[in-house]
């Protein structure tokens, strides 16, 4: 499906807020000091500069920090760091992004007809934790599994594991916070189709799919296998499984717009998926914004 004017679910994805839109969107979810003076500098500037730098892909200490009157910077970046450490940390990023789905149900524009899941893998060059070889990438990483619908809104990007970890046991814990997040917005998941590539094809997975009232189509995997597996042939729609290639693969794509995920530059693991969630954040919020 090409990028239309007409198609309000590929529109522009935003790279920073307005006040108003900061105001509504992320404040309400921030998490904020309980003692000493107030700060000087605002929230919302704060905010600007973590998207600065999740943006360009700039290391901290490059960013350009506006002066004051006398010619000095109006703060050091190391306060800016230890503000986004903390809401990464506390769980405020996180409130942030499952604001955003709450926001999209709101609004009606979430399809949960056929929901779409895959993996994505970062190289960490600077080391970190939580992190492993990728036998298949040939570069020490991390992994992100991510669902989304079929308008490319993401509902669960929390699942995450070192790179060598194979896809297919990661379904489970991914699944369970989509479960979450349907609760949260009042959506109804049975009857509703999953669809994976053949990464993800377990008995397993099937039965979680299966016992959540939902509906796999997963690619089947071979195996080396030289004859057809004997048995009931399994439901499978090639049509509904090209579909990851305009929705999933889509949503990997806009990451990328972000340069701060090209490679993973944080050592703490945290830190890292902090990232990524104000960078599905605001994938999500393209609808208004």
């Amino acid at each position: 499906m090409a990028k239309s004017l007409k198609n309000p679910h590929f529109d522009a994805i935003p790279t920073t807020l307005t006040l108003k839109e900061f105001n509504q969107f992320v404040l309400p979810y921030l998490s904020k000091g309980r003692r000493g003076p107030q700060p000087t500098i605002s929230l919302y500037k704060l905010f600007c500069y973590i998207l600065r730098v999740l943006y360009t892909g700039m290391q901290w200490h490059m960013l350009e920090i506006d002066k004051k009157n006398n010619g000095e910077p109006e703060l050091h970046y190391t306060r800016i760091f230890r503000k986004y450490n903390r809401w990464a940390n506390d769980g405020s990023l996180e409130k942030i992004f499952k604001a955003s789905v709450l926001e999209l149900a709101k609004n009606n524009l979430l399809d949960w007809s056929v929901l779409h899941g895959d993996g994505s893998t970062h190289g960490a060059k600077k080391g970190g934790d939580n992190l492993g070889y990728s036998g298949h990438k040939h570069f020490q990483g991390e992994k992100v599994i991510a669902i989304v619908d079929r308008n490319v809104n993401i509902l669960s990007p929390l699942t995450i594991a070192p790179g060598n970890r194979h896809e297919s046991p990661l379904f489970a814990p991914a699944f369970d916070h989509l479960k979450s997040i349907a609760k949260a917005v009042k959506a109804c998941i049975k009857g509703r189709i999953m669809s994976l590539d053949s990464a993800y094809d377990s008995f397993k997975n099937r039965k979680i799919i299966f016992n959540s009232g939902m509906k796999p189509n997963i690619k089947e995997n071979p195996r080396n296998r030289k004859k057809t597996k004997r048995g009931k042939k399994r439901m499978f729609s090639e049509a509904i499984y090209q579909e990851r290639f305009r929705t999933v693969e889509r949503a990997f794509a806009w990451e990328d717009k972000f340069k701060r995920l090209l490679l993973r530059f944080e050592h703490k693991s945290i830190n890292h998926l902090g990232m990524k969630l104000l960078a599905y954040t605001l994938i999500n919020l393209r609808h208004f914004v």
